[in-house]
């Protein structure tokens, strides 16, 4: 094990993902290795199909490896039952979903406070860190709305204030700024980035290089293999495989 493997809050080892058997047969991951930092922000691009949210649920217990293993703040997942890795998805692991994934019958604070109570927090501790974290989404006024009387943004930041929540020490997050206005999509990376900053290890999964330029390093994905990897910044995007 290397050092920085040591020292990861998020390891893939040689992990590979098969789906379906057969003609069907589709390997999304291949002998992928990665790893993520406390206070490192990892980008997460490459063309669609190429694996990114596979290995984004397989990082975040959502999926379990075909090969290889995964690790989260030195556990190995594959050593936890389903229970366990619940347990640490409400506690130590944010995750953004692509399609938002909020409960339609709970309304946006009791989506946001929903892990919290869940892990056994009283409820009025888990509604005021879930009221915490949509002010500092810029949504605390729609605390009280239902997903359905949201629009997609609104949603969105919703769903990123749930992953946010708390002390979330690892954030997986799928497009976070898909559905949001410009302005609004720096205000999601800027937080990310202050998350990061403070000790968090996050991964970003983005198809835009500006959004990319937001973290310390850039993994580049095809076929689910890691063809390239750079420092952030344009300078760095410039020259990576598939990003010319």
């Amino acid at each position: 094990m290397t050092a920085r493997q040591q020292h990861a809050l998020l390891a893939l080892t040689h992990v590979s993902r098969v789906h379906g058997t057969g003609a069907t047969e589709v390997r999304a991951l291949r002998d992928v290795s990665f790893e993520v930092a406390p206070g490192e922000l990892v980008a997460l691009m490459g063309p669609s199909g190429s694996g990114k949210s596979t290995l984004l649920h397989v990082a975040g217990g959502l999926d379990q490896p075909t090969g290889g293993s995964v690790a989260v703040d030195g556990t190995d997942l594959s050593s936890l039952g389903q229970a366990e890795r619940a347990r640490l998805r409400r506690t130590t692991i944010g995750y953004v979903f692509q399609d938002f994934n909020l409960i339609p019958a709970l309304t946006a604070e009791e989506n946001v406070a929903l892990p919290g109570e869940l892990h056994g927090l009283r409820s009025g501790e888990a509604r005021e860190a879930a009221r915490a974290a949509l002010a500092e989404l810029g949504v605390a006024d729609l605390a009280d709305r239902f997903p359905d009387d949201l629009s997609g943004g609104q949603q969105q930041r919703v769903a990123i204030a749930r992953a946010v929540a708390g002390e979330r020490r690892l954030i997986l997050a799928d497009e976070p700024t898909g559905a949001l206005d410009t302005s609004t999509g720096e205000q999601i990376l800027r937080l990310l980035r202050e998350r990061c900053d403070a000790g968090a290890a996050g991964v970003l999964v983005t198809h835009e290089a500006r959004h990319a330029a937001w973290a310390d390093r850039v993994v580049f994905l095809r076929d689910g293999v890691v063809v390239d990897e750079a420092d952030a910044g344009l300078t760095g995007l410039a020259g990576m495989t598939g990003a010319r």
